[in-house]
């Protein structure tokens, strides 16, 4: 964009965006970064959320400002401080989580500048031909701007503690190839793999790579659930987290989140004793030669 465009005033309360909807809206000039869709387009496409004292979108536009001010300079950085943030912010149910047509509002119409800040449009010999992802503004949950950071804060946090969605957001590899997989569903699944990294025993992305491959192969054929129990969700209690309306976010630590979905410590340590052999034995490219030249 050779000059900066405004992004539309935001509205008062969040609202969803049907998918069959989203087409009229995602054109060229978007995708290009050359301009917004019209609010009052979208408005009349959209239906705003019924609860509005818990969706109200001040809070959320207004994490989402700070995010861009604070990693203007590193933008993937940003994943990490906004995700438990946003998650703690949005106070979204599973079920309204698992509403595209929420992510659609809030790529198309609350922040479009966010999704085009955080992922500009990709490089292309013909300057014309220079485009944003049209999945980041409306998409699989791995891969929407927004839906991915929810959904890692909320597969990943564990219980109330939102420090592992961190570490786990701090990878872009990770957090690009993990969060897809089947294997994420699984509380101690997912902090085992954020302990590894956490640890160290990965670095790489072909390390991470090669890991989540193993895990994800392996979780075929052995019962996570039977090896390593976790404890069940807390439906009561997540209820109760997602009505407490009006709760400061904070920017210089992290939030609190839901007091569900804590994982035992030994389920944790179990995984980590089979994952770590399973990454052993797997293959990562390059990993071959490098050896050899250590020895």
């Amino acid at each position: 964009m050779s000059e900066p465009i405004l992004p539309p005033p935001p509205p008062s309360v969040l609202g969803s965006l049907p998918d069959t909807e989203v087409g009229k809206h995602l054109n060229a000039d978007l995708l290009a970064g050359q301009a917004y869709p019209p609010a009052e387009a979208i408005d009349a496409s959209a239906t705003l959320l019924s609860d509005h004292e818990r969706h109200q979108a001040d809070d959320v536009r207004d994490l989402i400002e700070e995010a861009m001010e604070r990693f203007a300079d590193t933008r993937t950085a940003s994943d990490a401080w906004l995700a438990p943030r946003l998650h703690a912010t949005l106070r979204l149910t599973r079920r309204e989580a698992a509403d595209s047509g929420i992510w659609n509002y809030l790529a198309l119409r609350l922040a479009p500048d966010y999704v085009l800040w955080r992922f500009p449009p990709r490089k292309a010999k013909e300057p014309s031909k220079e485009e944003v992802n049209a999945a980041r503004f409306s998409g699989q949950y791995h891969t929407q701007a927004f839906a991915r950071l929810w959904w890692a804060a909320e597969l990943f946090r564990d219980g109330p503690d939102y420090r592992p969605v961190e570490i786990f957001c701090s990878n872009q590899d990770m957090l690009g190839t993990t969060l897809r997989l089947d294997i994420a569903l699984h509380r101690a699944t997912a902090q085992a793999l954020t302990l590894l990294l956490e640890r160290g025993v990965v670095h790489t992305g072909r390390e991470v790579n090669a890991l989540a491959k193993a895990v994800n192969s392996a979780g075929t054929t052995l019962l996570f659930e039977v090896l390593a129990e976790t404890a069940p969700s807390e439906t009561g209690a997540y209820r109760d987290w997602v009505d407490r309306v009006g709760v400061h976010v904070p920017y210089e630590r992290l939030p609190e989140g839901p007091p569900d979905g804590s994982v035992p410590p030994e389920s944790v340590e179990r995984l980590l004793v089979l994952f770590e052999k399973l990454f052993k034995e797997a293959p990562v490219r390059g990993k071959a030669s490098s050896d050899e030249g250590v020895a």
